[in-house]
């Protein structure tokens, strides 16, 4: 507890490191004035990382055609520009998690975004479509930015960790979005390249301030960095994934396909075994049955499940011609400006949602957002014969999805003991990006389904569409109605977040520890 400042309930758990030997602060005796800049300055780099990981997401997602043209390839080909990346960030974000949280959070956090800026580089150089495809499988590796950056917040921001979480988490969501937006703009004035050579620079430079200005995080995971369980995990998730997002083009009833979802079961129940017998885990089973972590995760692969794709086929909406019977004949660029109130709406709620989850708790912001996501898959599945209408959806979508990725985070962390924070932010996203893919693939079968005579998707599919997404939000509320609670009474003493107002959050509730 900081002297002068009010008893904090966080507090119980700097107690209970305490007690276990841990550092629970990082400099007790640093000056305040010193531990306002360095949060900060932590902060703000904490911030460009999940951003551009964010946006590395997405960037392509709208220029595939331009890149398949630049290559002089065919689609099936051109896709794997997008599933290396998404096999590679699902390999990458619990295991480098776990390793951050053996070795040093920070360490792994400039390695990670070393990969990044490499990968970039080598994306931005291309000469051939195989090329391309491998610098993205690099790329992949900054998925463990995410769980990185989340364990850096718990350590070092102590009672204002909520606060730091939920701005952080809805940057994941703000990025995807904002990828879409300003893609299209990118290669109209600079050339599809420009999409990895400025993502390339800002991460250097947040890898550079991050060795330099970030401090490394005193508490360690014992036992070393497990490597038998690793694995069996990055085949079964290889396997799942490559099922599901090649299963449209494939042929879900092929034997391909078919086959790769066995080896994800059999291996993925090789792995738990694994994890249950070796004397230190990859992942602890104990830690994924807590009530605070398995909930969580179920919501994640929901919010994924709808979110992601919706992401990716409401551009396709807009830029449909009106003789389909729908759409608006949209650009790249405008199709991407459909997703900007999203993008606005998610940010913003992002600075609020600390306060909000000390007046109502995390459990009910959670359910309240993923109906509100529900809601607007509703309203996009039978009102898009306008703009207006269109717009008033993705920011209702926004706000939705601002309060679910904003607490989920804070809801994992405060379930487990600092030293698994890493490892169980990580398999939080993975099951999240996992939960997208899925989406993406049921709505690309969905919607491609019927055909129109003029080779346009019948409007049905995407009503059809949005209605199974707003399904899985449902579902997504389900499981958040069994989150553990976390309210508690707001903050009352001006006093309570004034060292970290640089920040530039509203004064948040504070992280409480939940029930496991």
């Amino acid at each position: 507890m900081l002297m002068g400042l009010p008893h904090h309930p966080w507090s119980n758990l700097v107690a209970m490191d305490n007690q276990s030997g841990s550092r629970s602060d990082a400099s007790p005796a640093a000056p305040l004035e010193v531990r306002r800049n360095r949060r900060g300055v932590t902060f703000v780099v904490l911030a460009v990382s999940v951003s551009s990981f964010a946006l590395l997401q997405s960037l392509i997602v709208p220029v595939l055609a331009q890149i398949q043209q630049e290559y002089d390839t065919d689609q099936t080909t051109v896709t794997w520009v997008l599933t290396a990346y998404l096999l590679s960030a699902s390999i990458a974000t619990p295991i480098l998690g776990r390793v951050g949280d053996a070795v040093g959070k920070k360490k792994m956090l400039v390695l990670t975004l070393a990969a990044l800026s490499v990968g970039s580089l080598l994306a931005a150089l291309a000469p051939s479509i195989g090329w391309l495809i491998a610098a993205r499988v690099v790329q992949g590796l900054g998925g463990g930015v995410l769980p990185l950056s989340f364990g850096i917040v718990r350590d070092e921001f102590q009672e204002k960790m909520t606060g730091a979480l939920s701005v952080l988490a809805s940057l994941t969501a703000v990025g995807f979005g904002v990828g879409i937006v300003i893609a299209g703009p990118i290669v109209d004035g600079l050339g599809y390249a420009w999409l990895f050579w400025l993502p390339m620079v800002v991460t250097v430079l947040a890898a550079l301030a991050a060795l330099v200005l970030v401090p490394e995080s005193p508490f360690r995971t014992p036992g070393g960095v497990p490597v038998l369980p690793a694995f069996p995990l990055a085949i079964a998730l290889v396997a799942l994934l490559l099922a599901v997002s090649q299963g449209n083009k494939w042929g879900w009833g092929s034997p391909l396909v078919i086959g790769l979802f066995v080896l994800a079961i059999v291996v993925g129940a090789v792995w738990v075994r694994v994890e249950t017998r070796v004397a230190v885990p990859l992942i602890d089973m104990r830690m994924m049955r807590l009530r605070g972590v398995w909930t969580t995760n179920v919501v994640a692969g929901f919010v994924g499940f709808g979110i992601f794709a919706s992401f990716g086929f409401l551009p396709q909406l807009l830029q449909t011609p009106p003789e389909a019977g729908y759409g608006f004949d949209a650009t790249i660029t405008e199709s991407g400006h459909l997703l900007l109130p999203s993008a606005v709406a998610s940010f913003v709620v992002g600075f609020t949602t600390a306060r909000l989850i000390g007046w109502v708790g995390a459990r009910r912001l959670i359910v309240i957002g993923t109906l509100l996501v529900g809601a607007s898959f509703v309203s996009l599945a039978f009102l898009h014969d306008t703009e207006a209408q269109l717009y008033a959806a993705t920011t209702i979508q926004g706000v939705g999805s601002g309060l679910v990725f904003s607490s989920l985070a804070g809801v994992v962390i405060a379930s487990v003991p600092r030293e698994q924070t890493g490892v169980a932010s990580g398999m939080n996203a993975n099951i999240r990006t996992i939960g997208g893919s899925v989406g993406s693939a049921v709505m690309a079968g969905v919607v491609t389904a019927q055909v129109g005579p003029d080779g346009y998707p019948l409007e049905q599919g995407y009503t059809v569409g949005f209605v199974i997404l707003a399904l899985g939000m449902v579902c997504a509320a389900a499981a958040a109605a069994c989150i553990p609670d976390t309210a508690k009474p707001a903050p009352t003493s001006p006093l309570v977040g004034a060292d970290d107002a640089e920040l530039g959050l509203v004064a948040g509730a504070p992280a409480v520890p939940v029930a496991r």
